[in-house]
């Protein structure tokens, strides 16, 4: 048997699935209980999106190459401007020039 799949692998991949199930119906439950949503709560939820991209993208940031901090800063600039898919393509094809100009 493989070294990926065993007994234990499975019991763990299955626990961490019921337990994600488990979260996001629980939240579902919750707040479909609640005929008004508090305004602090309301505002906790609405600033989630801007937690999650900052999680994601400050590790790259702060320990990434130079690259990816030129990339991000033009992804930035553009998406001051623009829709999401130009600031994607103009982000790729920063990083794209930059590795290809530092090697």
């Amino acid at each position: 048997m493989s070294e990926l799949f065993t007994p234990h692998m499975t019991l763990l991949i299955l626990a961490g699935a019921v337990a994600t199930y488990l979260t996001r119906i629980g939240g579902y439950l919750l707040m479909s209980r609640l005929k008004n949503v508090p305004p602090r709560v309301d505002a906790a939820l609405n600033a989630v999106p801007a937690a999650v991209l900052t999680t994601l993208v400050a590790p790259a940031f702060f320990s990434g190459g130079i690259d990816v901090t030129v990339a991000m800063a033009v992804a930035l600039a553009i998406g001051l401007g623009f829709s999401s898919i130009p600031m994607l393509v103009g982000g790729w094809i920063a990083v794209m020039i930059m590795r290809h100009l530092i090697g």
